[in-house]
């Protein structure tokens, strides 16, 4: 049963996101003219081939995981779950010594217990393996080869492998944490969200570890978000083509140009996030491009006639500061930014209505989205 990667081969896939960015997602996806895309709940489905799912991984910002689907079959009990991932040539994804890890997610069906979906469906693939190889797949729950999915509504199964391996929040370039770095994926989406023209000016008066920055800054000179990473899930598939994927990385890394002039500021009160911004910057290769300081945001000090793009993570009142010390802080940032910032563009993350209501500003639309656990907003309007 097993079988090389068909080149030609045209699979369904499935890009996942962060709850409310799905919009988002699909204008990228349309952008990267796969075909057949559809905006889905918890992501965007397209069509396509292996070579599309590794662009996909590479040049995506707000995506999390690009997923292809394998099967699809009723699985009304465990014996009909079992035959039907069987039905899968599953040395094609996964090495006779390799590992597994899966995952299953149920609604309305009679495998309601996800653990024992998970342990069925493990013993399906490996068995299947160990009777045409003697060798046995073992289960890693931390560095999988390959990662499957299984999803079960109202008893139909729905089987699917990940192409991406380690979350594509993680781009490869974050040297520094901080206290509660924002998702890069997340980001990208606050970025691409505002509008950005990405030649005016950007800045983030409450900038952390400078990660709204980074990713403006690798959208502004075409950098693929993927392009730093060490692995994805693909290639440690067998039969995959090392050369032709080099090849096409290799291509998309070479079009990198930070744009002459371009300005990007970031300021914070946190010095250790200053530097660790500074150190993640450098990462990314804008080291000297992105101007970093530390500053209060009482000394923001916007020019006159600048129409620039504001783009910040305020904090919150959760993982950092308390409410109550945070609203004079607000209600200062405020007044400024409708004193000063005429003609600017406001995108502004925030998970708490009350601080974000300080700032008296009318914001013209709101996008709910999650942060985490946190619900939050993005706020955005031009002053």
């Amino acid at each position: 049963m097993h079988q090389t990667l068909p080149e030609k081969r045209r699979y369904e896939f499935f890009v996942t996101c962060a709850p409310g960015l799905e919009p988002l997602l699909h204008q990228e996806i349309r952008e990267l003219r796969f075909s057949k895309v559809e905006r889905q709940v918890g992501g965007v489905r397209f069509e396509g081939t292996l070579r599309d799912a590794w662009r996909a991984n590479l040049e995506l910002r707000t995506a999390v995981r690009v997923l292809a689907k394998v099967a699809r079959f009723e699985a009304r009990d465990d014996t009909e779950l079992y035959r039907g991932v069987q039905t899968i040539p599953w040395r094609t994804y996964l090495r006779p010594e390799g590992t597994l890890r899966v995952d299953a997610h149920s609604n309305e069906s009679a495998l309601e217990h996800t653990l024992f979906v998970e342990q069925r469906t493990k013993d399906a693939v490996c068995d299947q393996i160990r009777e045409e190889t003697g060798v046995r797949p073992s289960v890693d729950l931390d560095d999988a080869e390959l990662g499957v999915y299984v999803h079960l509504f109202k008893d139909r199964c729905t089987l699917l492998v990940d192409t991406s391996g380690d979350s594509l929040h993680k781009r490869g370039w974050r040297r520094f944490q901080g206290r509660a770095p924002l998702a890069e994926t997340l980001a990208a989406a606050v970025v691409i969200a505002s509008e950005w023209d990405r030649r005016s000016p950007l800045v983030d008066p409450f900038c952390g570890s400078g990660t709204i920055l980074i990713e403006a800054a690798l959208a502004a000179a075409n950098v693929a978000p993927g392009s730093f990473r060490a692995r994805f899930g693909f290639e440690r598939w067998p039969g995959h083509d090392a050369a032709a994927w080099t090849a096409l990385r290799d291509k998309v890394r070479a079009r990198r140009a930070f744009p002459n002039k371009l300005v990007l500021q970031g300021s914070d009160l946190d010095r250790a996030g200053i530097e660790g911004a500074k150190e993640n910057s450098a990462a990314a290769g804008f080291e000297g491009k992105i101007e970093f300081e530390c500053a209060a945001s009482a000394d923001f000090a916007p020019r006159s006639g600048w129409n620039a793009w504001l783009a910040s993570n305020m904090p919150y009142g959760e993982r950092i500061g308390d409410e109550r010390d945070l609203m004079p802080i607000f209600e200062s940032f405020g007044a400024r930014l409708r004193e000063r910032c005429v003609g600017w563009h406001l995108a502004i993350l925030s998970g708490n209505p009350n601080l974000s209501g300080a700032l008296g500003i009318d914001f013209a639309r709101r996008i709910d989205l999650k942060n985490g656990s946190i619900d939050c907003q993005l706020l955005l309007t031009a002053l």
